[in-house]
């Protein structure tokens, strides 16, 4: 089993900052990819950044050249750095992990809220 506890949401205005981390523990040397997804009300959960063992990283449309995904060696944190935030990234960030025979988790999600 592989826990998940993210960290760093908050209230920032349009243009601002924030970073999101996300603590795995358990059976760590399970987890092949690890990422984040998040959910608006009223939207279904969607990804944002995602990145394998190997370093390759993918991002959704909306968050590409604003928002990066980095992972320790360990691959014990995982964290998301979002620069130029806008009202439209407002919602719960879900850090993500999938282990190599298939199976996934989510942690508990952070609040983001980007005020106008």
């Amino acid at each position: 089993q592989v826990q998940l506890v993210e960290s760093g949401g908050g209230l920032v205005q349009a243009g601002g900052s924030l970073r999101l981390s996300c603590a795995a523990s358990g059976r760590v040397a399970s987890i092949n990819a690890m990422g984040w997804y998040r959910q608006a009300p009223g939207k279904q959960r969607e990804l944002v950044a995602r990145i394998n063992r190997s370093g390759t990283r993918n991002y959704a449309d909306s968050v590409k050249g604003r928002f990066t995904i980095s992972r320790d060696d360990a691959g014990n944190l995982l964290y998301l750095q979002m620069n130029s935030l806008k009202p439209e990234d407002t919602a719960v960030y879900y850090c993500h992990a999938a282990t190599y025979i298939g199976a996934y988790m989510f942690g508990q999600g952070t609040q983001v809220t980007v005020s106008s």
